[in-house]
């Protein structure tokens, strides 16, 4: 009886105490998984979860042919987990393993990447505790897979993109470069709204020993592509610009040099080249001051193929012709106090309006000028476009500068070039006006952007208007013929088969304290074919040490002209030019 009554004591003892303890489990158990469950679940992802960077794509850049000036390739950065850097076991084709040491397994990766495996060693021994360190940045494809092929457990990677530029030099001044976190030059930053990608987040979870568990990865946040950036550049025409005025300009001892290619029907910049050109892949090879383009940035007094925009005033206002007559001495002294010269001495001469172009008056313009008031050729020179950027509107253009009031100097001086600064590519925009009938198309540099879901977003900006009357144009482009058949470049500027409108141009450099000193900018602008004019050719070159006047620039113009002509198969003029007297 007393045995029962000590079994049934401990058989109840036995049940309270498994009570308790299932209580205290039950209590604990709902402490972690109800509780307490969202604080243990986010220390372990935090321990377990790997949160890592989906890098997408930077937009390409691509000429008008679709020829790729611009791209993004993937790298890969080889890492390590300092902390799980350890000798290991490699598991060979036969089944057996080797005992591979740390040090050896550094040797492999050094000897693949072309590394120093000391500071290889130093990078994955610095900090045992912890769980990244780069070894190898931005190695390519092969590299990459060859170092996985070693499966050295502590051994990582992860993707960068790259940007390259196949072209070289080829529009590096107007394509740019990207730093290491943003764009900083050219149509890569002011276009980045275009080309910019947006990277994803991905997160996979990892063991133990810093391994990924396979199959874990989650993408959280998809990467999103940059666009294409389409320009209107022909890639292979601006690589024979560019080589043309580089040749030139080092022949010459210009400082630099600058020339454009417009086609007149649409305003598209064909072509346009500076000298020295930045090439992006190689960036510090290049002065600060050529980064950009000074075709956008540099301001200059264009001299006389300002006067072709002079003689269009004056013709669509009607107050002369060709046939003017006017008579020109070699300096006149104005009523109101100005004083005007030619570049050449020369004694009374009978000139027309022709005349004044072929011979490069700035006497005769300056006295055909003045038949308008400075408000009405001020109007003129604002429809122009000169005194505001662009419509290209290119990173840090300048305005030009062109004041609303003219002094007594000025007022003659703007007749043929000087007491006003311009752009190059103000002057490219004026021509394809004077060419096109009178109406000026928006200068484009920039044609459109394909976002990655194939829509296309055209990017040209601003609307073609009149300047000028289509006869005026006509006109005016006839009497510019004169300087290439009669004028003294005219050997120098003709192209068999074709009709040429041409300007050159002679302008003294302004010095900073005031007055001119003894550098000068010298320039050829022109139409062809003047009978039905396809294209616009200017080429400038500033400061040349050899060669003082537009003598300089025909050359590499009609080499340039002549280019276009036959790449772009422009069929030979079939009619004879208008012969406007140039004397009476």
């Amino acid at each position: 009886m007393r045995h029962q009554r000590a079994a049934r004591k401990r058989i109840s003892m036995a049940v309270v105490f498994s009570l308790l303890v299932t209580g205290i489990f039950l209590v604990r158990l709902v402490d972690l998984q109800v509780v307490r469950a969202a604080e243990l679940n986010a220390q372990s992802l935090g321990k377990r979860g790997i949160e890592v960077a989906v890098h997408a794509p930077r937009g390409k850049i691509l000429d008008a042919n679709g020829v790729v000036l611009a791209d993004s390739v993937t790298r890969f950065d080889i890492t390590a987990a300092p902390k799980n850097v350890k000798d290991f076991n490699r598991l060979l084709k036969d089944g057996s393993t080797q005992k591979v040491t740390v040090l050896e397994a550094i040797n492999e990766i050094a000897e693949i990447t072309k590394s120093d495996p000391s500071k290889l060693l130093a990078s994955a021994t610095a900090d045992p505790n912890a769980s990244w360190a780069m070894l190898v940045p931005k190695v390519d494809l092969d590299t990459y897979r060859a170092v996985r092929k070693l499966a050295i457990p502590w051994v990582y990677s992860q993707t960068e993109e790259e940007r390259i530029y196949p072209a070289g030099s080829v529009a590096g001044n107007l394509v740019g470069f990207v730093g290491t976190d943003k764009p900083l030059n050219g149509l890569e930053a002011t276009e980045n709204s275009c080309l910019a990608s947006k990277d994803g987040v991905s997160t996979y979870e990892q063991g133990a020993d810093g391994v990924q568990i396979p199959g874990s990865t989650v993408t959280t946040t998809e990467a999103i592509p940059g666009g294409d950036l389409k320009l209107t550049i022909d890639s292979d025409l601006q690589w024979f610009v560019q080589q043309a005025i580089a040749e030139q300009a080092q022949a010459i001892g210009a400082e630099s040099a600058m020339a454009g290619v417009v086609r007149v029907s649409d305003g598209h910049l064909m072509a346009l080249a500076d000298y020295p050109a930045v090439d992006p892949n190689d960036v510090g090879a290049t002065k600060v001051d050529f980064y950009g383009s000074r075709s956008f940035n540099y301001m200059f007094e264009p001299g006389s193929i300002m006067k072709a925009i002079t003689a269009s005033m004056l013709i669509n206002e009607g107050e002369a012709g060709p046939t003017t007559e006017v008579t020109v001495p070699g300096v006149w002294h104005t009523p109101d106090g100005a004083r005007i010269q030619d570049s050449t001495r020369h004694g009374e001469m009978h000139w027309t309006m022709t005349g004044v172009l072929e011979q490069s008056s700035n006497v005769g313009m300056s006295m055909l000028g003045t038949r308008l008031s400075s408000k009405i050729r001020l109007e003129y020179l604002h429809q122009y476009g000169f005194g505001k950027p662009t419509t290209v509107h290119f990173q840090g253009e300048a305005a030009g500068i062109l004041a609303s009031q003219w002094n007594t100097q000025q007022n003659y001086d703007t007749t043929y070039g000087q007491g006003i600064a311009v752009t190059f590519a103000q002057m490219l925009a004026a021509y394809q006006a004077l060419a096109n009938g009178g109406v000026q198309e928006p200068l484009t540099l920039v044609e459109s952007c394909t976002k990655p879901d194939g829509t296309v977003e055209n990017l040209s900006s601003g609307s073609a208007h009149r300047i000028i009357s289509a006869e005026t144009s006509k006109t005016t482009l006839g009497m510019l013929e004169s300087v290439v058949t009669g004028g003294w470049l005219s050997t120098q500027l003709t192209i068999p088969g074709y009709r040429i409108a041409a300007k050159t141009g002679t302008a003294q450099v302004a010095l900073p304290t005031g007055g001119y000193g003894n550098d000068y900018i010298v320039s050829v602008a022109g139409i062809a074919p003047a009978d039905n004019p396809q294209y616009v050719v200017i080429v400038t070159y500033v400061k040349p040490h050899i060669m003082k006047s537009s003598a300089a620039a025909a050359p590499t113009f009609r080499k340039i002209m002549s280019q276009v002509l036959k790449v772009f198969r422009v069929p030979p003029s079939t009619s004879p030019g208008p012969g406007y007297p140039t004397t009476w």
